[in-house]
């Protein structure tokens, strides 16, 4: 089964003619395991009805990239980790009717984990290396330096919208005040949403996404088609801090995802994403609200 979703990648990535570096190795893997695997005293049958075998490898890797991007999307490994700390008694809300910090702090890092084990994890049944998935062959410097340049940028965006919004569409502000700016009535309880807010936000969610594009991009339509469908999924994931956010954050997670798909590299979109969840906690704190995080 493994050695026929290999072959099935690599045709894949030969019919989209793409020169993805880790394409370019499943190929040369499958190339190699065909050679290897081919038995010369089996008989072939050209003539045979049904489906030919490489229609069908090729579905298959669909389903299973189909299968992977929905086990990685973040939303079944949430509502499993809900579930799981609903049965250990631990509930979203503390005794005041807010949002509990600690029961966040839990879920969000515990889906960190989850879920970048499962990307690993399909990587490497795919020997895909992750250096190249996410890095590229770019060096780090610039793409940090890229990073620092976009914060900025993403913040205007984030402003930009929100405000036009309430212009246009001002029912979409439909929630009021951020939840999330509960969690922020003390000094301490800051840095554990900023941990939150960097590993669970920046670092997580960008190798999610470039991890989601990548196989949209060699096996579920091409990275447009994946670009629009995980920003609105990534818009979704935001919904309750309202409808405005659910926009707003829809059209960031396209900007960085644009980004990846032209830099090839998490580095910088990594460091924007964290740079404006940072900025976004300490404008919390005088009252503005960019409606994303």
């Amino acid at each position: 089964m493994l050695g026929s979703g290999f072959r099935a990648n690599a045709r894949c990535c030969e019919v989209a003619q793409t020169t993805d570096p880790a394409c370019d190795r499943v190929r040369a893997v499958t190339t190699r395991g065909e050679s290897t695997l081919a038995d010369p005293d089996r008989p072939d049958y050209p003539d045979a009805p049904g489906p030919m075998p490489g229609a069908i490898s090729r579905r298959h890797q669909r389903l299973t990239a189909l299968v992977e991007v929905t086990l990685c999307s973040g939303y079944p490994t949430q509502l499993l980790l809900i579930a799981v700390l609903a049965v250990m008694g631990l509930a979203p809300m503390d005794e005041s009717g807010t949002l509990s910090l600690s029961y966040i702090f839990l879920l969000s890092m515990t889906d960190t984990v989850l879920l970048l084990c499962l990307i690993f994890y399909f990587l490497r049944q795919h020997q895909e290396h992750p250096a190249e998935v996410f890095f590229g062959n770019r060096p780090h410097g610039p793409e940090l330096r890229l990073g620092l340049v976009l914060t900025p940028v993403v913040i205007g965006l984030a402003l930009g919208g929100v405000s036009l919004l309430q212009y246009l569409w001002p029912a979409l502000r439909n929630v009021p005040e951020n939840p999330f700016a509960s969690l922020l009535s003390s000094p301490w309880r800051v840095a554990v949403f900023a941990v939150v807010a960097v590993v669970a936000g920046g670092v997580r969610e960008e190798l999610q996404r470039a991890f989601v594009l990548r196989r949209f991009e060699c096996h579920l339509g091409g990275s447009a088609v994946g670009l629009v469908v995980f920003s609105l999924a990534f818009g979704l994931g935001h919904a309750l801090q309202g409808w405005d956010a659910v926009v707003v954050t829809g059209l960031l997670g396209a900007v960085w995802g644009v980004v990846y798909l032209v830099r090839r590299s998490v580095v910088s979109t990594i460091v924007s994403h964290s740079g404006f969840n940072m900025i976004e906690i300490c404008l919390a704190f005088t009252g503005v609200s960019t409606g994303a995080s």
